[in-house]
């Protein structure tokens, strides 16, 4: 079975980092306050920012060592990343967007994949409109679909859902759980929003402070939580 194995250590600048996660074929779940690291445990399992210690394994492959000063480019971690507003370039039109995350020998391919890539989230009908042109949950697919076409062996998502409107959220978040259901692959979602983890499923792993405060379901959480930010966390109303 595919599994992302995580344990990152240290400090960054005054901020101590203790965090251990293991993703396998259903998504894992990052909660935590504004300011807890989860952006910044994400990017470090990318490998767009360096670790001060610890490991990064995926499917038995080692990524990042910080004791054995192993640490992957990270164009050759073959990890899939959505970025939080998705960044798209609003230069491009979509297909170029989405060709822009595959590494193939020939731009016919890098296209081709790009558009197969588009089909399976079926998008395929963007491909000539402008970023610009896309409503939030066009932008969601079209950047997802960028983080897909490369085929990466794993999946971070740094919330997918926050840019778009209320009235789009459960719409998309429906589209989103399937897709990810699906893929079968590694994948980490970040998320501020108890109705995200009920839809996507999945243990959940509370970020607070740079540390791991709880892991476990949602029910297993809201059973006994063990912060006050879990206690509010899972009394949350949908959105």
């Amino acid at each position: 079975m595919s599994a992302l194995e995580v344990e990152l250590r240290g400090a960054i600048g005054a901020r101590a980092i203790d965090v251990t996660l293991r993703a396998a074929d259903a998504p894992l779940l990052l909660v935590g306050p504004n300011g807890a690291g989860k952006t910044s445990a994400l990017l470090m399992i990318l490998g767009a920012l360096r670790a001060p210690a610890g490991r990064v394994v995926l499917d038995g492959g080692l990524l990042f060592d910080g004791a054995r000063g192993v640490d992957v480019p990270i164009e050759e971690r073959h990890i899939g990343f959505l970025p939080q507003r998705y960044a798209l370039f609003p230069h491009l039109d979509v297909l170029g967007n989405v060709a822009y995350g595959v590494r193939a020998a020939s731009r016919g391919e890098r296209l081709r994949r790009a558009l197969e890539a588009l089909g399976e989230l079926d998008a395929a009908t963007l491909a000539t409109r402008r970023a610009t042109e896309l409503s939030g949950g066009e932008m969601q697919r079209v950047a997802l679909a960028r983080a897909l076409a490369g085929r990466p062996r794993a999946l971070l998502l740094d919330e997918p859902l926050a840019a778009l409107d209320v009235s789009l959220r459960r719409d998309v978040r429906r589209f989103l759980a399937a897709r990810l259901r699906a893929l079968a692959i590694p994948t980490i979602v970040v998320t501020h929003d108890r109705a995200d983890v009920e839809a996507i499923g999945g243990d959940v792993v509370v970020l607070e402070e740079g540390a791991t405060s709880q892991h476990g379901t949602l029910a297993a959480l809201a059973a006994r939580p063990a912060t006050e930010f879990v206690r509010r966390f899972v009394a949350e109303r949908d959105a």
